[in-house]
């Protein structure tokens, strides 16, 4: 059965997983940290189940842009039976984007595939780690706002740029990388336009999300046993948080800097580092 202070800490960590997922801050490091200040030890399959919260987010959020590139992705199968793939692919600016997704998708999935013991080891380590690599993710952020915004977009982005942008979530694999940071910080560095890159970022996550939802299915089950409430409520909070998280992020990039979230990055990496190191050093005493 579970207790209310469950549900309270499920709604909690929810709300951290929707927020941080989008805005450039690591929700990797964040779920790590809220946990231990909680005395939770959440399983894979409740931190998976709060990710299909805001995969629902972003799909709903870029539900006309998803249709259209489902719709044009069939339509290319159709292209390649008929031998005309080329040119519908030239023609159809969706066309294309569908297909760089699944490109930019390849790097995350290979690295996931091959260093997966290493990076549940590295999840499941001193919280040293994530603080350090939440410190890297502030300076990315940092340096990528120190460049012009650049001109590619929807009618324009090529595989170059689709493969870098792929690369940089590759990147995020690791406990403090902002998925969201890297992603788009990679698409600022490369060419892209602000909004269009946060955009590409957003959907970028899609089949992410969902592999790593699909890989974990197999807990979920378990979890809704144990955790029932907590879970769907966490769900809930995360599906609601990530929404906003979406449109925050959207509005903020066209109009401000990001540089308040690298100073926030510094400022936690700094401070959980220290931290841990401090308390590792307490224990050999």
């Amino acid at each position: 059965m579970v207790s209310f202070m469950n549900i309270i800490q499920g709604i909690i960590i929810g709300i951290v997983q929707g927020l941080t997922e989008f805005l450039p801050v690591s929700s990797s490091a964040h779920l790590v940290f809220i946990q231990r200040i909680l005395g939770v030890k959440s399983s894979l399959a409740f931190d998976t189940f709060l990710h299909l919260g805001t995969l629902l987010a972003v799909l709903w959020f870029f539900r006309a842009d998803i249709y259209k590139m489902l719709k044009s992705w069939w339509l290319s199968i159709g292209d390649i039976l008929q031998g005309r793939f080329r040119e519908g692919f030239k023609n159809d600016p969706y066309k294309r984007l569908a297909w760089y997704v699944i490109l930019a998708t390849i790097p995350v999935g290979v690295v996931g595939i091959l260093f997966e013991n290493q990076v549940d080891a590295l999840f499941a380590g001193a919280l040293y780690v994530p603080a350090f690599f939440l410190f890297v993710t502030g300076t990315i952020l940092y340096l990528s706002q120190r460049m012009n915004s650049g001109n590619v977009n929807y009618d324009t982005i090529t595989k170059k740029e689709a493969l870098f942008m792929g690369l940089g979530q590759a990147c995020a694999i690791l406990p403090g990388l902002s998925r969201s940071g890297t992603t788009i910080a990679a698409g600022l560095t490369i060419g892209l336009n602000k909004e269009f890159a946060a955009k590409f970022s957003f959907i970028l996550s899609i089949p992410a999300i969902l592999g790593a939802f699909l890989v974990q299915i197999k807990d979920i089950g378990t979890a809704l046993d144990v955790n029932f409430a907590a879970v769907i409520l966490g769900f809930i909070a995360s599906f609601v948080a990530g929404y906003v998280a979406i449109k925050w992020m959207l509005d903020l990039i066209q109009k401000k800097s990001l540089d308040i979230f690298a100073y926030y990055c510094w400022m936690v990496g700094i401070i959980v580092f220290m931290g841990s190191i401090a308390h590792i050093f307490k224990k050999r005493l």
